[in-house]
């Protein structure tokens, strides 16, 4: 490793305040990406990841619960705490504007040679030198969703530590540059998502998931049993195109339905209207595959001022949030997957 390269900020005991810290104030006290190493009973450690988006807060809510719960006992697993974009969370942004979306530049992203990607990338290294037991990163929606899990790859032990946190399993392979595609490469590594940000449900079920974790041994050889959980397969990304508006007002370049999100996970049929086009503008949105293609034309349809679904599509994470619509994206959509089907896709 060349010698100009800058160390990781890592701790090996908790910093002080940690525990009192809200989203807000946590910079003051870690100020940048950083590891939080705390030892427990077995090794190797759980990784958890937190705040990676800085307005989605459950990672540390759930985390200080899980502190708090063991004060006066020792972890039955280390822990490693992988602290994501601070200064955003300051301000209760995703990302700052002048920041890349810090869950889309770790390694394997396409959009490499920042000095944030960089970070990322020793961090991983670290991870591996440590070695881990398993990895779970924690994220809020902006949107009406379940609480569900992601995976990357369709591995039994993948599936199993799913199946902890529920039946909703979520599969995709793109975007690219994610935690928990990263962390793959060194162990069992699921995405939780936990509900909106005032979900106190959220935090509980992430505070349980992690303990959960922290106290196996081994992941069983097998997957869940069929009945066990649901499997979707994220098929496609809905974005809007360069320069475009979403607004549940008249003044985006579309226009979004007071209660869009009460689609999320709900299985529409061809036809089905996702949204409203200002009459002058063509084409607002655009479609990608998981290969990166670009597919709007397979997904989507114009008649009149309605963009509709063009074949049976269920959506995920629609949201009315217009900054992370330009962010991010208006939706993923997926197809329901049987575990015969994912683990097909192993070969």
């Amino acid at each position: 490793m060349p010698q100009d390269r800058p160390a990781i900020r890592e701790y090996f005991e908790l910093p002080d305040g940690f525990l009192d810290a809200t989203p807000r104030t946590l910079s003051q006290i870690v100020p940048e990406p950083a590891l939080i190493h705390l030892a427990g009973r077995r090794e190797p450690a759980v990784a958890v990841v937190l705040l990676l988006h800085g307005n989605e807060p459950v990672g540390l809510h759930a985390i200080q619960q899980l502190l708090r719960h063991y004060t006066h006992r020792e972890l039955p697993r280390a822990l490693t705490l992988v602290i994501g974009n601070p200064q955003a969370a300051a301000l209760d942004q995703r990302h700052l504007d002048q920041q890349p979306d810090f869950n889309r530049i770790w390694p394997g992203t396409e959009q490499p040679g920042s000095p944030e990607a960089e970070v990322f990338d020793r961090l991983v290294t670290r991870l591996r030198e440590r070695g881990l037991f398993a990895a779970i990163d924690l994220h809020n929606n902006t949107g009406r969703n379940p609480h569900y899990a992601c995976i990357n790859r369709p591995d039994p032990a993948f599936m199993q530590l799913a199946a902890l946190f529920g039946r909703t399993v979520v599969y995709f392979t793109r975007p690219r540059g994610v935690a928990s595609m990263a962390l793959a490469e060194l162990a069992p590594s699921v995405t939780l998502e936990c509900g909106h940000p005032d979900d106190t449900a959220g935090v509980q079920h992430a505070f349980e998931m992690v303990d959960a974790v922290l106290h196996l041994s081994t992941f069983p050889g097998h997957p869940p049993e069929r009945d066990a959980i649901d499997i979707y397969h994220t098929v496609a990304r809905v974005r809007l195109r360069p320069g475009m508006r979403a607004s549940t007002g008249t003044d985006g370049d579309i226009r979004l339905e007071p209660d869009l999100d009460r689609l999320n996970f709900q299985m529409l049929p061809a036809g089905s209207c996702l949204v409203r086009r200002r009459p002058e503008v063509d084409d607002p949105l655009v479609v990608t595959s998981e290969d990166g293609a670009e597919v709007t034309g397979l997904y989507l349809e114009t008649r009149g001022e309605e963009i509709r679904l063009r074949r049976d599509a269920m959506p995920s994470m629609l949201t009315l949030d217009s900054r992370v619509i330009t962010q991010d994206c208006l939706c993923y959509l997926m197809e329901p997957m049987d575990m015969e089907a994912l683990a097909a896709t192993a070969g």
